[in-house]
């Protein structure tokens, strides 16, 4: 069976469990810490993976890859993947878990990136105007590249507005160089 197929009908028994427990917004910031920690230590995977490893052993590690004290539901659903040796798409499972919770609540991300730091309030208004276009909400993350030189660029969904004087000036070059 397809690893896409198995998370996802993993995920969305979950986000059903979640839903009819009110608890979908703990469970969503319980799989994108899981997804993180998967991110952030990558011998996660492997030790996961690793059949020498007893599945409390497993278990305990996921527990504290999801944070900080982690819901009954979470506990519960680990060992589920535990008991029908799915461990190993466990990532994929937090992901996709991720995926259609954003879809349900209408979750745009965002991304704006700028030469340097920007304020909360410019932040905010960017927000804003996203969340005006897409008719959702938006979670917005903001990165600073020095690079760009000035300027910014904004993402979200599958737009892209580059408006970076790097753009800009690569534009330029490639104009004189025809």
């Amino acid at each position: 069976m397809d690893i896409g197929v198995i998370s996802v009908r993993y995920a969305r028994a979950l986000l059903k469990s979640a839903v009819d427990m009110k608890l979908e917004d703990q469970v969503y910031h319980e799989m994108q810490q899981l997804s993180n920690s998967y991110v952030d230590v990558p011998a996660l995977r492997q030790t996961i993976d690793n059949p020498m490893l007893s599945k409390e052993k497993k278990a305990d590690l996921l527990v504290v890859a999801t944070g900080e004290n982690p819901s009954q539901l979470t506990r519960t659903f680990i060992n589920l993947v535990l008991k029908e040796d799915r461990e190993s798409v466990m990532q994929f499972i937090a992901n996709s878990y991720i995926t259609l919770y954003r879809k349900q609540k209408n979750i745009i991300r965002g991304k704006l990136t700028t030469a340097a730091q920007v304020s909360a309030e410019t932040t905010q208004k960017m927000r804003q105007m996203v969340e005006s276009k897409t008719n959702g909400i938006v979670e917005f993350e903001t990165e600073v590249d020095p690079d760009i030189i000035g300027g910014f660029i904004l993402e979200y969904d599958t737009y892209r507005m580059d408006a970076s004087v790097k753009s800009k000036l690569n534009l330029i070059l490639t104009q004189l160089r025809k």
